[in-house]
């Protein structure tokens, strides 16, 4: 284990199509992930993230096992090429699932069902339309409540992910949303621009899915981590299996804590941070959230061997 090494696991976004198909043909580890995916849900998961149809994958059930199996097939791939066990980790939003996994909390099977559920439960709380969320970018993050503040009239509309400095995520009624983006505009944004997602995630209107999701949190036999979890909800570590499960609820409908979760892995001794999964979005955001940390990627064979080279 190395004490100044933390694996981050990305969460909705960091799909797309064809993700991790050099590293499916080089290592049948990865298919091997995807095909006890696919059994538990009862589709092929691999044919749907490398043919498609897009639409489906990016919807948000489909989503949330693809990204959680390529992270989790990404993670046993670094273990079996005997990489270095990490100190901490850590997941941004559906990405603290596939760090559980990670974690040895629950396994592979358990946790696609889990966030295949997780989907179908957001999707419902909000019928299609009727919610939005919108990145905001160049203000800080008192502005960015005091703009939802002032839009709200009535609706929801709140930050649900402190992403990096500078950077803050809004979700809410589809109209208060809409306020809110000419409200920060109004305070000097550089950018405010709806985002394409189906689901208001993180913010109260989620409350309701929450707690439907919980009788499916409860019925699964979760283990104790055996690595310590940096949690979203309240960027402190987590090892208490009932609170680990109550913030995992709660995260359904509150902020999503990425710049204290970074800055808390800092504090903690970390300086390598490896972003296991689809994608480089995590990266781009560590990199602001705190200064003098070293960033990798495993989502390509070459970016893996890189990893691997500079972690030895």
């Amino acid at each position: 284990m190395s004490a100044s090494l933390a694996f981050v696991f990305p969460g909705q976004g960091s799909q797309s199509l064809g993700m991790l198909a050099e590293q499916g043909a080089q290592q049948p580890l990865v298919l091997d992930a995807f095909a006890e995916a696919s059994e538990a849900l009862g589709y092929d998961l691999w044919a749907l993230t490398q043919q498609g149809p897009e639409e489906q994958l990016n919807q948000t059930d489909k989503t949330q096992p693809a990204i959680l199996t390529a992270s989790v097939a990404l993670w046993r791939l670094w273990l079996a090429q005997g990489g270095v066990r990490p100190a901490f980790v850590a997941g941004h939003s559906l990405g603290e699932y596939s760090a559980l996994v990670a974690a040895g909390s629950l396994g592979l099977a358990d946790a696609v069902r889990l966030v295949e559920r997780r989907g179908q439960l957001m999707q419902q709380a909000v019928p299609a339309g009727q919610g939005g969320m919108a990145a905001i970018l160049g203000l800080e993050d008192a502005d960015v409540l005091a703009a939802c503040a002032e839009a709200a009239q009535g609706e929801v509309v709140s930050a649900v992910n402190f992403n990096a400095p500078g950077q803050v995520v809004v979700a809410g009624a589809a109209a208060a949303v809409e306020r809110a983006i000419e409200a920060c505009k109004a305070r000097g944004a550089k950018r405010a621009m709806a985002l394409p997602v189906s689901v208001p995630s993180h913010c109260e209107l989620m409350r309701p899915a929450a707690e439907r999701f919980a009788e499916t949190v409860n019925a699964i036999d979760w283990q104790k981590p055996e690595i310590p979890l940096v949690q979203n909800v309240s960027a402190a570590v987590v090892s208490d299996l009932d609170i680990l499960k109550r913030d995992l609820l709660a995260q359904l409908y509150s902020p999503v804590r990425w710049v204290e979760s970074m800055v808390r892995l800092a504090e903690s001794g970390v300086t390598e941070l490896v972003e296991c999964g689809p994608g480089k979005v995590l990266s781009g955001l560590n990199k602001r959230c705190v200064k003098g940390v070293n960033t990798h990627n495993l989502d390509t064979p070459e970016a893996f061997a890189a990893a691997r080279a500079a972690l030895a």
